[in-house]
């Protein structure tokens, strides 16, 4: 029975997302790829900015054929890690985005790939010799952005068959998952010390989590940024129309909030993120999925309760129909009240994947059309209040040239 590597992917990215140790993660991706692809033997080169090298974290497989945790340790000058750094050699990579020893050979002797020279081929010779020593038979790259995170090492197949296309797509799309879910470890475990410090401090981190979420949606760069601007905007009406008595914290939860409120959707694939047609009912699910996935990545930090509230609950809605929970009206909490409401007016004047974005007068029709049903009442208003007050400035400014 062939393995469906699409639904083990889905339930590693599940998984990965609520791990925030990063030796945890790496232990689970070593058992995954063991297991799942059959390898005799799997470890991971992992960046350790301390000591600026890379470094053997963790290896699994068959006694006597994995490589000794802590033994393998890599500069970047190392060829191996150039390989997978250094531009020049990039387009070697084939489109799965692995290097096999295979292919490295065939290289060396290639008339075509590089300039025959010395100097390429004991740079290629190299890394061949580095990959015998090892007993590894492919390399898996894992990029944050263009950063190499990490460096796969796979043995051979336990039943001496040569890897198959669906296994590197797998492998390929596993390794770019482990690049997000490593970085999103880091920072939540940068944001755990920042906290320790001193509170003020880990705004400059959760900016980082936050830019982390937009680097895996090149279609909605700013969305984060905006939607934290008009929730801002929106509790400084509230204070001016007294018709909230918000706390002195409030203001920062809501701040927080906003820039984590999609925090989630690392944990969705981007093949759905960035589809320019219409979703499947089971990638409409994942999407669905992101506010519990956003509040399971916070819950474990104490000083976030208040802003969990607007990441897990910013896509209720007033008349019940929302998720996760199907809250209702005043049961909504006020800092996911106000990001639901700046969260949809800035989806809708932004161009998607799938669509064009609507124009500033269409979207507050829409707010309009939704107060009581989809929007609470006083934040909507107060909201249409600050666009309009926007817009006065506008006009102001215009007028004075």
């Amino acid at each position: 029975m062939s393995l469906n590597y699409k639904k083990e992917l889905e339930r590693a990215s599940r998984v990965m997302i609520r791990i925030h140790d990063p030796s945890i993660l790496i232990r689970l991706i070593i058992r995954l790829i063991v297991r799942k692809v059959d390898v005799k033997h799997a470890g991971v080169l992992l960046f350790d900015a301390n000591r600026d090298c890379y470094v053997l974290t963790l290896s699994g497989g068959e006694s006597g054929t994995r490589i000794p945790q802590g033994f393998a340790k890599f500069v970047k000058e190392n060829p191996l890690i150039k390989f997978f750094v250094d531009k020049e050699y990039q387009s070697l990579i084939r489109r799965h985005g692995a290097l096999t020893i295979e292919e490295l050979n065939r290289m060396i002797w290639s008339e075509n790939v590089l300039p025959q020279n010395e100097q390429h081929k004991d740079f290629l010779h190299k890394i061949a010799q580095q990959m015998e020593m090892f007993n590894v038979a492919v390399c898996i790259p894992a990029y944050f952005r263009e950063h190499l995170v990490a460096l796969l090492l796979l043995g051979e197949k336990t039943n001496g068959h040569v890897y198959q296309q669906e296994e590197f797509d797998f492998l390929a799309a596993l390794s770019s998952d482990v690049a997000m879910a490593i970085q999103n470890a880091r920072l939540i475990e940068d944001l755990r010390k920042e906290v320790e410090k001193n509170k003020a401090l880990f705004i400059n981190t959760a900016l980082s989590l936050a830019s982390a979420i937009e680097a895996k949606d090149r279609y909605t760069r700013g969305h984060t940024e905006r939607v934290t601007k008009y929730a801002l905007a929106i509790a400084d009406e509230l204070v001016h129309n007294r018709a909230f008595p918000l706390s002195k914290n409030f203001s920062e939860d809501l701040y927080i909030a906003s820039l984590l409120h999609d925090v989630g959707k690392i944990g969705v694939p981007e093949s759905i993120l960035s589809k320019e047609t219409g979703l499947t009912d089971q990638e409409f699910q994942q999407i669905r999925l992101h506010p519990l996935r956003g509040a399971d990545i916070l819950k474990a930090i104490p000083e976030f309760e208040e802003c969990l509230k607007g990441v897990k609950y910013h896509h209720e809605r007033y008349d019940g129909r929302g998720y996760p929970e199907g809250l209702k009206g005043e049961e909504i909490p006020l800092v996911a009240a106000i990001v639901a409401v700046a969260d949809s007016y800035d989806a809708m004047t932004s161009d998607r994947t799938y669509r064009k974005a609507m124009s500033k007068d269409a979207a507050i029709s829409e707010i309009e059309k939704n107060i009581g049903i989809q929007f609470h009442p006083v934040v909507a208003k107060a909201f249409l209040e600050v666009l309009r007050k926007s817009e006065k400035e506008l006009i102001k400014v215009t007028n004075g040239y």
